[in-house]
């Protein structure tokens, strides 16, 4: 079985289609949250998240959005956040509020959690990889920190899959990744997308010029 590992949408519908039409035909997709905020497109993002049924825990963006709480915020993530707020449905912002914050899917195989096992706001970076995060699943999926990278112990993978729409490990391109749960693999993929139409889209939404000009830095 082969699944389409992604995190951190942020609303960047312009990348996250990129990466569903460079993605090969899989059996299933796994999204570890944060699908809204800082970009101009939340609905479009939920809408083809939840097209996909992809099993989708709560990122602390999705958070913010469904509860009205922005947190410590910077003043990016916060417009992002209301801005989203602003954008969807009654509907919508349902779905997001009822997104778990841990869940296990496939047969007990894969954990899908947004930041850590025991703190969905914690930023679990490739250098604290370990095997001791993981429980009863074979493949550990986390998000939060942007950073695409995985590890492979004999207890099982712990892996980060990137982020789809605000890469920061350096990278501007879109990243998301494949898990054959049969080989017990992961590949890392990226693709570049049109970051000046989202930078110019975050124009026309009134959103703070640094959400477009960062993603040309991959940072």
């Amino acid at each position: 079985m082969q699944l389409g590992v992604v995190s951190d949408i942020h609303s960047n519908r312009v990348a996250f289609e990129a990466v569903l039409d460079d993605m090969p035909a899989v059996d299933g997709y796994v999204c570890a949250g944060d699908v809204v905020g800082y970009g101009p497109w939340p609905a479009e993002c939920l809408d083809l998240v939840r097209d996909l049924d992809a099993p989708t825990v709560m990122g602390n963006h999705d958070r913010a959005v469904a509860t009205g709480a922005s947190f410590s915020f910077n003043s990016m993530a916060a417009a992002g956040a209301e801005y989203s707020r602003d954008q969807l449905s009654e509907e919508q912002v349902d779905w997001l509020y009822a997104l778990p914050t841990e869940r296990t899917e496939f047969e007990g195989r894969v954990k899908i959690v947004h930041g850590h096992p025991d703190d969905p706001d914690r930023y679990t970076y490739p250098s604290l990889f370990k095997a001791d995060l993981l429980d009863d699943e074979d493949v550990l999926v986390m998000g939060h920190t942007h950073v695409q990278a995985h590890e492979a112990f004999d207890e099982g993978i712990v892996m980060n899959p990137g982020s789809v729409g605000q890469p920061r490990d350096g990278d501007p391109r879109a990243a998301y990744a494949i898990v054959d749960l049969d080989a017990m693999t992961v590949e890392e993929h990226r693709v570049e997308y049109d970051i000046a139409a989202v930078e110019e889209a975050v124009a026309d939404a009134g959103l703070p010029a640094k959400i477009g000009k960062r993603l040309h830095r991959g940072r």
